[in-house]
Parts: structure tokens; sequence; C-alpha cells
């Protein structure tokens, strides 16, 4: 059986098209390729931005915070002029390469610092969003740390 120059084209572009569709399949379910977003409510994320710079604009014009890794963890140091007990928050940390390994500290204060321990913190990047309210005042610090 012979085969002429249009057979061979369909029976190319049908090859070609199954290999396109078996790739789109074959992403579509493997789950190495799934791509969440940061926050599953972006749009209501979206709509508090300008509260953030704000906020983070306190942080650094009066904050005064500082993030230092110790053998214990990471030992973050607000400023010693604000009484603690009136610094109310939360921290969280949030790891690029894994969501579940994400977690949130509430900001209940005895003195001026706040220990995140060592074995919660895995080695590689985090994401560090420390929001806090002082006296009406909201204050927003964000850091990128390689633990």
């Amino acid at each position: 059986m012979k085969i002429n120059w249009g057979t061979a084209i369909v029976i190319s572009f049908i090859g070609f098209i199954s290999f396109i569709l078996f790739f789109v399949i074959r992403m579509s379910m493997d789950n190495r390729a799934n791509h969440d977003l940061v926050t599953e409510e972006y749009y209501k994320a979206e709509l508090e931005y300008q509260n953030e710079i704000d906020a983070a604009a306190n942080a650094a014009n009066k904050g005064n915070l500082s993030i230092k890794r110790t053998s214990q963890g990471l030992v973050l140091t607000f400023p010693t002029n604000y009484s603690t007990e009136k610094i109310k928050g939360k921290v969280s940390l949030y790891r690029p390469s894994n969501k579940h390994l994400d977690f949130d500290l509430a900001l209940n204060l005895s003195n001026a610092h706040l220990l995140i321990p060592d074995k919660r913190l895995l080695d590689g990047r985090w994401d560090i969003r420390i929001s806090w309210e002082y006296e009406g005042e909201a204050y927003l610090q964000k850091e990128s740390i390689i633990y």
C-alpha cells in the first residue's frame, strides 16, 4: 500500500495533535505542576493593600523591630519604649516552597522579645510578616530570611 502526500500530511497532523494533547493532559493531572495562589482570598487582600502601606510606613518610622537568629531560634525584639502588654498582633511565617510549613503565632508578650523555636523552622527561605498594633496604631514589617 502506497501513501500519497495528502495522507502523510493528515497522519502528521493527527500525530502532532495527539502529542500536544498528551502533554496538556499529563501536566494538568500532575501534582508537581500545581501552582497555588499565595493567599486563598487574593482579591480581599488586594483591597486592604493601602492599610498595609500605611502600617509599613509606621513600622519604618517608629517601629524599630529587629529580627536576629540565635542558637535557640529566631528572636524578634520589639521597641523597649513601648509597653509590651499593649502590643497585640500576629507573626506569620510563610514558606514559599511548601505551604504546609506555614504557620502563625499570636503576639502575647511579657517582655520585649519573642522567640520562635529552632525546631519550628527548617533550613531555607522564610518570608516573615509581623503585624502588630500599639495604642490603636497599626505596624507591619515584612522580611525574607534564609534560615
